[in-house]
């Protein structure tokens, strides 16, 4: 995805959410957004899924309730991010930073977290397979 269009976008996924009524909720699914400088961005309910994230820079970013489903996250940076309500399921956060991440009531199901970095994160009520559900930190 070329930035002018990637920014055109964002523009109006925060216009919407300062009001559902202009604008327009980010719809990002298979966009290649490799090594993109997202960090401190407001992606709250966002479809990012099966996105390509490969070592993108998430530090800080809102993606509470975002779909993040089959999503390519390898290497990529989440520390301090807000992944509350997310729906991560199936995705690669192979050697990702989510340092100080909160995860709390994320679906983690069938996630790659080999290497990853989950120092300090919030994974109270994350839900990681079927029937099994983390509620204490």
């Amino acid at each position: 995805m070329n930035i002018t269009k990637l920014k055109w976008k964002l523009e109006q996924h925060a216009a919407w959410l300062k009001d559902n009524t202009t604008g327009e909720r980010a719809i990002l699914c298979d966009a290649n957004l490799r090594n993109a400088d997202l960090s401190n961005t407001n992606l709250h309910g966002a479809d990012l899924s099966n996105a390509d994230l490969y070592s993108a820079d998430l530090h800080g970013a809102d993606l509470s309730y975002t779909n993040l489903c089959d999503a390519n996250l390898h290497g990529a940076d989440l520390s301090d991010a807000d992944l509350c309500g997310a729906d991560l399921s199936n995705a690669d956060l192979r050697n990702a930073d989510l340092s100080n991440a909160n995860l709390r009531n994320t679906n983690l199901r069938g996630v790659n977290l080999y290497g990853a970095d989950l120092r300090n994160a919030d994974l109270r009520g994350a839900i990681f397979m079927s029937g099994w559900i983390l509620d204490k930190a």
